[in-house]
């Protein structure tokens, strides 16, 4: 299969010094070449990032999982043996008789009370042997409750608290070894993120860099990004050069050590989400349009994630797996309406059933989108002698009513959005997503501007916003791009509920399709 490309293949970025020393380049200067360099390996950034979480998550359930196992074998023996004296082993009895030996039940209560509690959240170490005294004693709730339903309410208390001391010291031990393997075995170093610390390394921020580059935590320090021009062991150069770094040293991670003024924040953000980059921001009073702040913690200190909603591990895994299963189902449920579909085809005009197209995809990624065909064969090169019937005036926006170039069977397929049910395969294979921006053209990148290169955050969709708030009824470009922009920026699993039940009363309605 071929390597996909975008317009960055014909368009690289050249660095005439050696990567140690990236040439300076004014921020933003060139968007089609800069910021699209940026965006083609964003995707691989988010997931890496995914993946990182998901192995953490991976290690710490299991080790739960082993846990709760060894918590059952030792209250058995407890009970059994009577080694720490016949009241322990009474209690044990009590316990294992009330639930506590009962695998699947106990298991799934400790599993819900780490999550409850945020003992599977990142980087929370604050109060760590709190929270898990505080899992395992949620957890020990079924043991009481099923002890005082069934009657034994005396002695049920003493039960619970040997149930929930034997579970805490249990998952103690257990999460120190878990840690220690992630950051000492696996993934290691080998799962650590490169980053750079945006700092001048004063005495105030010297703390919020030795919390995000700790051994065996999630970052290696690639180098420093001073914000004044100092020097000192380990510059890459200066925040205006932050681009071209991030691109250089394959930087996965930006951490602000110091207070930046709300234009650097935002030249900061553009450029990090851009690449796919995390971004971390001391936790302190900050305020950006378009970005939701979520709090994490290294070492005991917190820092504000900032970025769109939809970057997020969680929403990249939610999403994937949410398209999986819809495109799966999607795919087998209508397999006899494509076969209608493709029959009435082939009987209404001459050529292929299917019409492929490349079109931009998540950063910019050139990608194969399929339709049913609704065209005469040839329609595409007749696309530039019809341009003056183009409503929207905008290139961009090439939609004409009443095409004709569309079939008699096109025309109806248009009508009811028929023509894109292929694109459940795109969904499938990973290029597309149920919901999101729709694709554009590569060819239309060169007459982007900074803040129309957002749009290309997310996987495109098969429906969004654009769609149901008119589709070609909207025929001003910055309106399709704001609609995008609030896509991504407000994302939430709700808000693509919500786009998917206004989607079939948008078709039916039929505005602006054609």
């Amino acid at each position: 299969m071929a390597k996909r490309s975008t317009l960055a293949d014909q368009h690289h970025l050249k660095l005439t010094s050696s990567p140690g020393n990236p040439v300076p380049s004014a921020y933003g200067a060139s968007p089609l070449n800069v910021r699209t360099k940026l965006r083609e390996r964003r995707p691989a950034s988010v997931r890496r990032h995914t993946a990182r979480i998901a192995t953490r998550l991976g290690v710490l359930l299991l080790g739960d999982i082993a846990a709760v196992i060894v918590c059952q074998a030792a209250a058995s023996f407890a009970a059994s043996n009577g080694v720490f004296g016949s009241s322990i082993a009474t209690q044990f009895s009590k316990a294992l008789g009330a639930g506590y030996g009962a695998g699947f039940n106990f298991g799934a209560a400790v599993i819900a009370s780490l999550a409850i509690t945020g003992n599977y959240s990142r980087h929370r170490q604050l109060n760590g042997r709190l929270r898990l005294l505080a899992a395992s004693a949620l957890a020990s709730v079924l043991v009481l409750w099923a002890m005082i339903t069934g009657g034994e309410v005396f002695g049920a208390f003493a039960v619970y608290i040997a149930t929930a001391s034997l579970t805490w010291m249990v998952l103690l031990g257990e999460r120190i070894f878990s840690e220690r393997f992630l950051s000492r075995v696996w993934p290691g170093a080998r799962g650590a993120a490169p980053a750079i610390l945006i700092t001048d390394r004063k005495e105030s921020s010297l703390h919020f860099e030795r919390a995000v580059i700790a051994e065996g935590g999630d970052y290696s320090l690639a180098g420093y990004v001073p914000l004044n021009r100092v020097t000192f062991d380990g510059v890459l150069g200066t925040i205006r050069d932050l681009p071209e770094i991030i691109d250089a040293y394959h930087v996965e991670a930006v951490v602000v050590c110091q207070h930046l003024n709300d234009q650097q924040i935002m030249n900061v953000r553009e450029a990090s989400l851009a690449a796919g980059c995390q971004l971390l921001y001391p936790a302190r009073a900050v305020k950006i349009a378009g970005v939701r702040p979520a709090l994490v913690w290294h070492q005991d200190q917190p820092f504000f994630e900032l970025g769109a909603p939809v970057l997020k591990a969680s929403a990249v895994i939610t999403k994937r797996v949410v398209d999986i299963i819809g495109a799966a189902v999607g795919l087998v449920v209508l397999s006899p309406v494509f076969a209608m579909i493709a029959l009435a085809i082939k009987l209404d005009s001459p050529g292929p059933v299917f019409f492929a197209q490349d079109r931009a995809g998540l950063g910019g990624r050139r990608f194969r989108m399929l339709k049913f065909r609704t065209m005469r064969v040839g329609a595409d090169a007749e696309k530039h002698s019809l341009s003056h019937l183009n409503r929207s005036g905008d290139s961009r926006l090439f939609k004409i009513p009443e095409d004709p170039r569309v079939t008699r069977l096109g025309a109806l397929l248009r009508r009811w959005s028929l023509d894109e049910l292929p694109q459940c395969w795109n969904v499938l294979r990973g290029d597309m997503s149920l919901v999101g921006p729709r694709p554009f053209f590569e060819a239309d990148f060169a007459s982007y501007q900074d803040h129309h290169f957002r749009r290309l955050d997310a996987k495109p969709g098969i429906t969004g916003l654009w769609q149901v708030s008119g589709r070609s009824a909207v025929v001003d470009f910055e309106d399709v791009v704001y609609l995008d922009r609030q896509y991504i920026e407000q994302w939430s699993p709700w808000l693509d509920v919500s786009i998917m039940f206004r989607t079939l009363p948008a078709v039916v309605r039929r505005t602006g399709a054609y």
